[in-house]
């Protein structure tokens, strides 16, 4: 298999044409071997617009939707990230190399291993992983300029509006099946913030993540 030439393919064919055009998020992709996060099994497929099976009944996500995150946030030299779910710690190194710090915080012990892993072997040091439930947020070092959850919530608690510094970028998949949006949450001021839904999506929710109020009869 010729790796680069998948590579160029997954870029040229996948991403750009999902509205990926920042040319730094682009050159990342060659940068980050998203062929190395994946479990070696899995290796043939690294690059196919699919969600690939990770363990623990988890999946990452498709390459253009990790660049199209990655467009929409616009993680800054110093900005301090929160993420949620650091599955196979891709997305994590990802958002390494254009923020300061990233706090990635992730409930299954085996799948924060795993992430941890192949974030060692790929030289990521401003990352602190930690092995926990964040579904409902994490104070520990807020304020954030960027929060990402890479599970669906079917509501976005309050905690992560409260922990989003002024400018700060939050995106997160909103709702429940059949439909699920991309949302993009900025804080533009003390208690403000803009909503924008991207589009729709399917992902599979966090371990507990918060639930509406149902109606008991």
């Amino acid at each position: 298999m010729d790796l680069e030439q998948a590579r160029t393919n997954m870029v040229e064919q996948q991403i750009r044409t999902w509205e990926v055009l920042d040319q730094d998020v682009l050159d990342l992709l060659y940068v980050v071997p998203r062929e190395e996060f994946v479990p070696t099994k899995q290796r043939a497929l690294a690059f196919s617009d699919m969600q690939l099976p990770i363990g623990e009944s988890e999946r990452m996500w498709e390459p253009k939707l990790e660049a199209r995150v990655l467009q929409e946030l616009e993680p800054h030299r110093t900005d301090r990230v929160l993420e949620v779910g650091t599955g196979s710690g891709y997305l994590t190194a990802l958002l390494a190399h254009r923020a300061a710090h990233v706090f990635s915080v992730e409930i299954r012990p085996t799948l924060a291993a795993f992430g941890r892993r192949n974030l060692e072997r790929h030289g990521t040091t401003n990352v602190t992983l930690e092995v926990a439930d964040a579904a409902r947020g994490w104070p520990g070092h807020a304020p954030y300029q960027v929060i990402v959850l890479t599970g669906s919530t079917p509501v976005l608690p309050r905690a992560f509006y409260d922990q989003l510094d002024v400018g700060g970028r939050l995106f997160a998949v909103v709702g429940e099946l059949p439909v699920m949006r991309a949302r993009l949450v900025t804080c533009t001021g003390p208690g403000a913030f803009h909503t924008v839904d991207l589009f729709e999506t399917v992902v599979a929710p966090l371990v507990n993540a918060e639930q509406p109020p149902r109606f008991r009869f």
